[in-house]
Parts: C-alpha cells; structure tokens; sequence
C-alpha cells in the first residue's frame, strides 16, 4: 500500500502537509530523520505510516504514560493496529500485548523511554523484527531544553544494538542549541533535517500585566471562552489549587492537576479533560506533554514560564485543529524576579545558568516588547516574518514606547546609593520623597535620589523598575531578600553613553474583552441552519464517545463534524470525503451520522 493510500483510508485526509511525505519516504526507505514541527502539524503522521509501511513493529517512545491510552484508541479507531505497554497494564495484559508483538499482529507499540531502557524489554526486543524507532518530545534529551527528562540520555544505548533501524527524533520545539543536543545525544549526526514553519496563525498571542490576576483569569474565561476548554497554566501547587477553587466557586467547570496529587488523582483528571466538552484545567507544567486534544480554545499563563522554548510549547496546546484560539500570558514585576531567582537557585553549572539566562532573557524580551509579538517569537526560532501579523495583542491594541532615559538614570542611582539591597517599593518611596519610618531609620531622605521621581506615579515606578528587570539593566540579590543589584548593562545608561525606551503599559480596566477572528486565518465559519447541524451532530458524538468510554475528539475532530454539517453527505461514498474520515470510521460511524443528518433535514423541513 502507498503512502497516499494510508493517508486517505486509515486517516481520512487527501493530501500531506508540509514535509510530511519526506519525511515518510526518507524513514520509509531506511534512513533516520530528525523533524522539527510545529503542535498540531501532524508530525506523528511522520512516524505512524512508515510503521505500517515497513516490516516489523514501529516503536514509539512517549514520555507521558497516561496518553498512551487515547493515543492508541485514536488509532484503533482509525483501523490502525497500535499497542501501548505501560504500568497501567497488569502482568496478563502485558503478555498479551507481547504475544501480538511476537506474532506481528501489531505496527505501532508506544513504550515510555523509563520501559525502554530496561534490560528485559530490551532482550524483548532483541527478539521481534522491528521497523522504526520514534523518539517523540526528543527535546527531552536535552539539558538545555525546557521538560529535561534523564532516561532520554539512555535511549541511544538501545538503537545502538539496531543499528539497521531506522530512527526519528520529534520535537515542536527546539532552539539551535537544544537541536544541536538532540542530534548528539540520539546518534543522528547523518540524519535528514526537516523543519518546519513555527508559525501557528490561528493563535492569538497576548500579554497582560498582572493586577487582580485571579480576576483577570476569571474574567477573560467569561468574556472571551465560557464554554470552552482550555489550559491556565501557574508556577506552583499552591497556585495551582487556589485558582483552581476560585474558578470553581465562580461558576467554572475547573479542575487542578501537578504532580503532588495521587495518582489516581492525576488519572480521573487527565480523563476529564480528555473527555468533558468545557473543561479549565489549572495546571503546573507537569500536565501537558503529548496533549492530543486538538479543541482547546485558550491557553492562559498565569505565571511566566521559563523560556521561550517552553512558552511556545506550551501554547502550542491551544487550537491544534486549526480553528481560532487564544494564548494570553499574565506577568508583573513579581514574577520578574521569581523567575531570576528560581535560576540563580537552580543547581546547575555556570554554563547551564549562562544559557538559561539567555533563554529567561529573550521571553522577558518578549513580555515588554513593541513589536509584532508573532514576529518576535518566530525571529527567536530563527523564523523572519516580514509583515506583522496582524493577530496579536501588539498589533490588534495601539502600544506606545517613551524615552525612559532619565527615569532609568533616576532609579539605578538609587539603587546604588541605598547600597543594593532594597526592591521596587521602598526605591519608589525613596525616589518619590516618602519619608517612611525605615527610610528615615536608614538615612536615606538624605540622599541624592530622595524625591527626585515625584513626577511619576508609583504604578509608573514599578513599571520602571519591571522593565529594567526584564531588560537586564537590573538583577536580583538572593541573598538581600530580593534587593535589587546594577549589572554591566546599568553602566553606560548613567553614564549618559546610552538612552532606554520604555514600553507604555495599558491602563488597567474593568471592562469585558472581546475576542474576533480573522476569517482570512481560520476556518470558514457555518450558516445558521448548517450551525444548527453542526449541533444536533455534536450531541451525537458525545453520546457515542460516553458509551465507548473515549474523548469525543476522538469519534471525529470538530472539523469533521462541520464538513459533515456543510456538505451534507448522502450515502457512505459522500461519506468518505469528509475531512478526517477513513475506511474505518466510515464502516463504524458513517450510517449514524447518515442517519442523524437525514433526521435533522425531515425536523427542519417539517417546520416549513
């Protein structure tokens, strides 16, 4: 069967998208591959059709066991004979699995890397032909990237003992460094490259500052996405729980999920994400990796993440399928410096911290800039958009800089004169001339600097300070309760060698957002009959999914769905062009939902 063949009867679709035939025909023919694409490109495709083209089994190592059970069913469902062995399984479970291996009755088997690098199941291996090797998130290899996992490092030991094997390392994201560290650390030094474009424009990329950030989460989720699902993202447990709660006692269907909960826990809320239709989930990082559910409208950062390459990952997660989504990143002064000082704490080496704070830099970059916000993340994957988008908070809110040379002048001068060892409120007491208590205590209305900034506010102070912060013109002293410290980039700002514009930050408000969509970038939207289709034809599906126990996504995407509404097939033939209908899911679905719009069709045309 040929490639094409596959991609239309087990997936439904008519032509590939970029480099993904490439890929398929170099991993196909025996050759490794390294392929660096987007989320929700289809990038599993790349690795999914050369298993069933190849003789043998295709092993697929997933860092994330509690998805290996949708990504199978989604297979399974496609007609695609795909397997998993995890802890979930029990030992009887585990042997059936193996006897299919054995006697090739499977293509596709999906294995943590922890499982991979045992020496049984390697021996296990050793003993059954194989056709592939799949590393997925192979970021994960890398010290430098942002999910560092340490059984990575021992995946090489095992392709090496299959060294006719073809391998394929997949990542969404990985700056040059982290690629360079991928390519080394899984022995694909002779490798194809494919990358892809980073582009995703459909998402909407928003930044805030954070001012009654729970409210804020609150509100965007009411105005922009109540009935929705998406993924709000925090820094901490403790974070994760309380916002959790306020979502909920405001009307939210909200749930939280880190790894400090049990793992039962963890289990039945992984399941309501996958298979609830509005779900919010509050969440640290610990949930996220290999997320297959293409319908999640929004992603929120609470806090700031820790590099671009996580940013980007992490949104990324949000309107996989193509359709209008949002990515809006709340972040203040405070998390400025809890983000510095979580890297100053980190156990790392000198170079590992260098490195990372290039990374911490180029996303506070990101937060404070400008320019085109779409422009700025794809210029950091080496990526040159020419025009702005036209679809980010930058270009869509009027932003103004202004020339904060003097008032940089003014604050690192007080920084220094009161020793470097205080943060953003008591300098703005001193620069405002407010003699408080401690400021009098410690000499400082004495000084220079004492009411020389009553021309600003205090919110326009921590402004100040903030952007110096993320700008590096300012560090933190972990040592001084969170004083601020001049860098080397401070010098030439008071010596008067160099200006410094500041970002205008918008007025805070209380009115409600609205979220609009560029028609040009997404999806044509339905008529108000097919619509209504649409509906009657989700109803379907979500009954369908609660009887099989699986996510509705994986019945059939909302695309399919809206094909179905728009072209309103006849019979099983029609049936077959729709958008992500295969062979399988036509034999298995296609006269219910036959049925379900011929019903729809005679209620409509009754009411005439």
């Amino acid at each position: 069967m040929r490639s094409h063949d596959i991609l239309k009867n087990y997936f439904g679709f008519d032509t590939f998208r970029e480099h993904q035939l490439d890929v398929i025909e170099t991993v196909a023919g025996g050759k490794d591959a390294f392929v660096l694409m987007p989320t929700g490109s289809g990038k599993s495709l790349c690795f999914q059709i050369p298993a069933m083209l190849r003789g043998g089994v295709g092993v697929v190592v997933s860092p994330l066991i509690a998805l290996m059970h949708d990504q199978v069913a989604g297979l399974r469902q496609n007609g695609v004979k795909a397997d998993f062995i995890n802890s979930a399984l029990s030992a009887k479970e585990i042997q059936a699995v193996a006897a299919k291996l054995k006697s090739g009755e499977t293509d596709l088997l999906y294995v943590a890397p922890e499982r991979l690098v045992t020496e049984r199941f390697r021996d296990f291996l050793s003993g059954i032909p194989i056709a592939l090797f799949a590393i997925d998130e192979a970021h994960c290899v890398s010290q430098w990237g942002h999910d560092f996992r340490p059984e990575y490092l021992k995946i090489q030991d095992v392709t090496r003992q299959f060294p006719e094997v073809p391998k394929i390392a997949l990542t969404a994201t990985a700056d040059e460094v982290t690629q360079k560290d991928i390519l080394e650390k899984l022995d694909l030094a002779s490798a194809a490259h494919f990358i892809s474009s980073f582009d995703r424009p459909n998402i909407r990329y928003r930044v805030n500052l954070k001012d009654r950030g729970k409210q804020q989460v609150l509100q965007t989720i009411q105005s922009l996405h109540p009935q929705h699902t998406g993924i709000v993202y925090c820094r901490s447990r403790k974070r994760v729980d309380d916002l959790a709660a306020f979502l909920t006692q405001n009307g939210v269907n909200a749930v939280g999920y880190h790894a400090g909960l049990p793992t039962e826990d963890r289990t039945a809320r992984q399941k309501r994400f996958s298979t609830e239709p509005d779900i919010v989930v509050v969440a640290t990082i610990a949930f996220g990796l290999g997320i297959d559910r293409p319908d999640v409208r929004f992603v929120i950062h609470f806090d700031v993440p820790s590099s671009m390459e996580a940013y980007y990952q992490e949104t990324g997660r949000a309107g996989r399928d193509g359709e209008p989504a949002d990515a809006l990143m709340f972040y203040s002064l405070a998390d400025a410096i809890a983000v510095r000082q979580i890297l100053f704490q980190s156990d790392g080496d000198e170079s590992f911290k260098y490195i990372q704070q290039r990374k911490l830099d180029a996303l506070l970059g990101y937060c404070e800039t400008v320019e085109c916000r779409r422009q700025v993340l794809l210029r950091y994957f080496g990526e040159f958009l020419e025009k702005p988008c036209g679809n980010c908070g930058t270009c869509l809110d009027t932003v103004q800089s202004w020339d904060g040379t003097v008032a940089a002048q003014k604050a690192l001068s007080a920084v220094y004169r009161t020793g470097q060892r205080f943060g953003a409120q008591y300098l703005t007491d001193v620069l405002r001339g407010n003699a408080t208590e401690r400021i009098l205590r410690f000499g400082h209305d004495r000084i220079k600097t004492f009411g020389v900034g009553g021309d600003l506010s205090v919110g326009q102070w921590r402004s100040v300070f903030r952007q110096l912060i993320t700008g590096g013109f300012l560090t933190v002293d972990i040592n001084q309760r969170a004083g601020f410290r001049l860098t080397e980039k401070s010098r030439p700002v008071l010596k008067g060698e160099e200006s410094i514009h500041f970002r205008t930050d918008a007025p805070s408000t209380k009115g409600k957002q609205r979220f609009t969509v560029d028609k040009g970038q997404v999806s044509d939207t339905l008529d108000a009959a097919s619509q209504d289709l649409y509906e009657h034809l989700r109803a379907l599906r979500s009954n369908i999914a609660q009887t099989a126990s699986l996510p509705a996504y994986i019945i059939f995407h909302d695309k399919s769905l809206r094909d179905m509404a728009d072209k309103r097939p006849r019979n099983l033939s029609d049936f077959l062009f729709i958008h992500g209908v295969g062979a399988q899911k036509a034999e298995t679905y296609g006269q219910r939902f036959l049925d379900a719009i011929h019903e729809w069709e005679e209620r409509e045309a009754s009411k005439l």
